[in-house]
């Protein structure tokens, strides 16, 4: 199966010690994940660690939301990796990295999603899913860059 691998990245005007925690933390994210809002009745479930490494977060939604899961598998100072498992709209299963690099007065956040798609999968990322990835990956580093700063 054809892999893929899509980032953006940002300079955050703050410290990777503000900025590691709203990652870390996954109940943070409905500060600044670029999907929150898609369903204002979205149920989330939160377990295992309150943060870090075995933090679970599964959240059920409408058709714009989808399904599925999210469990931070390693957390270091610099590095935030996370198992994300969708089961609706469509089954996938990928790797989300967030890297944090000092740069200039800040921090460069770099927010990668990886992972494999089978033939026609593929294709479709290529022309539909990653293009919208990007962009939402944009929003939402834009969003944790407002979140960071207070």
């Amino acid at each position: 199966m054809p892999s893929f691998s899509n980032s953006r990245s940002v300079v955050i005007p703050a410290s990777a010690a503000t900025i590691h925690p709203l990652i870390n933390d996954l109940r943070q994210w409905q500060r600044w994940s670029p999907w929150e809002g898609l369903d204002p009745a979205l149920r989330r479930t939160y377990s295992g660690a309150e943060s870090g490494v075995g933090a679970v977060y599964e959240w059920v939604g409408n058709s714009k939301a989808g399904a599925g899961s999210m469990t931070i598998t390693s957390s270091t100072a610099d590095r935030i990796v996370i198992d994300l498992l969708f089961t609706a709209p469509f089954a996938a299963k990928n790797v989300a990295t967030f890297e944090l690099s000092p740069e200039g007065d800040g921090t460069r956040v770099t927010w990668t999603m990886s992972g494999s798609r089978n033939l026609l999968m593929s294709i479709a990322g290529t022309l539909f899913f990653d293009k919208a990835i990007g962009k939402d990956f944009e929003k939402g580093l834009s969003a944790l860059d407002h979140a960071a700063r207070g």
